[in-house]
């Protein structure tokens, strides 16, 4: 499928897609922290950047662990990630007073990051389908921060590396129309 968009926007953006097929050849720490890096830039709130990354690498026993808290689905082809991230959200300011947008900085962080992972040449793949608390455990995660999603990361594989129930989902989707998620002034019924 060829991504075209209504607007001129760069190509990254068509670029960037959520693929599961990946090679299997773990991360080292070199390649993984500059998609971090790019996430610590994201805006946010009041400066506030709410956002906070554990992270775990192919071959460790911290993988494992972060690999244990995802949905079986997710499980089967995350076996050949080369990293792990959880990615949380600090919904309690240190004034001890909610943070009602940091889930949306948070979601900031992740564009920064899988936008740097395509610009690398990495697979970058987002999901909500793990235990949350199982993965508060993994990473001991301090109170105030809530879990939002796990990332596989890792070197792009090849399509019949994955589960053959997966192959034909192996593709970068499309987008709705823009007319049907914009609209000026006002929602109508």
């Amino acid at each position: 499928m060829s991504r075209t968009s209504s607007h001129p926007i760069d190509p990254l953006f068509l670029r960037r897609w959520s693929p599961r097929a990946m090679s299997g050849a773990p991360l080292t720490r070199a390649q993984l922290l500059p998609l971090l890096e790019a996430a610590r830039w994201a805006p946010s709130g009041g400066n506030g950047q709410p956002w906070r990354f554990a992270y775990a690498l192919a071959g460790t026993p911290h993988f494992e662990r972060f690999l244990s808290t995802l949905v079986p689905g997710n499980r089967e082809w995350c076996l050949r990630a080369g990293a792990l991230v959880l990615l949380s959200a600090r919904v309690v300011r240190d004034d001890g007073k909610p943070s009602p947008s940091a889930p949306f900085d948070a979601g900031a962080a992740w564009m920064g990051l899988a936008l740097q992972g395509t610009l690398s040449g990495l697979v970058v793949h987002a999901m909500a389908g793990f235990d949350r608390e199982a993965a508060r455990a993994a990473v001991a995660l301090p109170a105030g921060l809530e879990p939002q999603v796990m990332i596989a990361v890792g070197h792009p594989g090849r399509l019949e590396e994955l589960p053959e129930k997966l192959r034909e989902r192996e593709l970068p989707s499309d987008r709705l129309p823009l007319e049907a998620l914009v609209v000026e002034g006002a929602f109508t019924a």
